[in-house]
């Protein structure tokens, strides 16, 4: 399991070959193990296969070809919805219809979400997150007839790789793991710390292609620009209201 987890990386391109119903049950199993708010299992999964779907979901994550190319699509949810209709059918009076546990479903979805990404690994499958999930959720909750209580919160690709791309940089530990309470970080803490991402050759790459002058302006002017980190969140604000999640009183 080490070694799986240590060996993780975003595959976007798949090959045809079906996954098996059993291989997918126990991806699926390994999910719902997953640890979650109050064992209320306050999520839901949306398993797509359909070819006429897919090509719908494929136009809401921005035309992804990986989206085509991947035998199954797992689609996690915040789900308020399930739980509210139990509370209701055994006479008690639900209270989830708020950003807290909008908040608490999201956690317990990225948790099945990682779950399955490590069941599925194990088997020699290859996944990639979409956060185009969030982005595009007014479509998504359109397009999988998500009612209300329901969000997506990520998207997993799913199926066999048919590539091995170079495994992803990370920055060192130290610079991501505080012992007892959080350590503010000095100017030359920060320099030392991402010196080794900052001088690879696929950043040297990234930079002539972007004509900038250093990796954080590709983050800032092209990757996740102000313009669109506003819009996508006021968009989201919107969906996270309509599927009833904001209720204040």
């Amino acid at each position: 399991m080490i070694a799986t987890l240590l060996q993780h990386r975003s595959i976007r391109k798949y090959k045809q070959t079906p996954i098996e119903e059993r291989v997918l049950n126990v991806i699926l199993e390994s999910a719902v193990s997953a640890s979650n708010t109050g064992n209320m299992q306050v999520y839901s999964v949306i398993v797509t296969k359909e070819e006429k779907l897919k090509k719908q979901l494929w136009e809401a994550h921005f035309k992804q070809n990986m989206v085509l190319q991947a035998p199954v699509l797992l689609t996690f949810c915040a789900d308020i919805n399930r739980f509210h209709h139990w509370c209701k059918l055994r006479g008690a009076t639900p209270s989830y219809d708020n950003f807290l546990w909008f908040f608490n479903a999201s956690i317990d979805a990225l948790l099945a979400a990682q779950n399955a990404t490590i069941a599925a690994e194990a088997f020699g499958l290859g996944i990639c997150y979409l956060g185009t999930t969030t982005y595009m959720a007014d479509k998504i909750v359109e397009i999988l007839k998500l009612p209300q209580g329901v969000l997506p919160i990520t998207t997993l690709t799913l199926g066999y790789p048919d590539e091995t791309p170079e495994l992803t940089d990370r920055l060192p530990l130290e610079s991501v793991i505080h012992n007892e309470t959080y350590h503010q970080y000095s100017d030359q803490e920060i320099e030392k710390f991402y010196k080794e991402k900052e001088n690879s050759p696929q950043t040297a790459s990234l930079l002539q292609i972007n004509q900038l002058e250093n990796l954080a302006k590709i983050f800032t002017e092209k990757r996740y620009t102000l313009k669109d980190n506003l819009y996508f969140s006021k968009q989201f604000l919107k969906v996270i209201e309509n599927q009833g999640f904001m209720k204040n009183e």
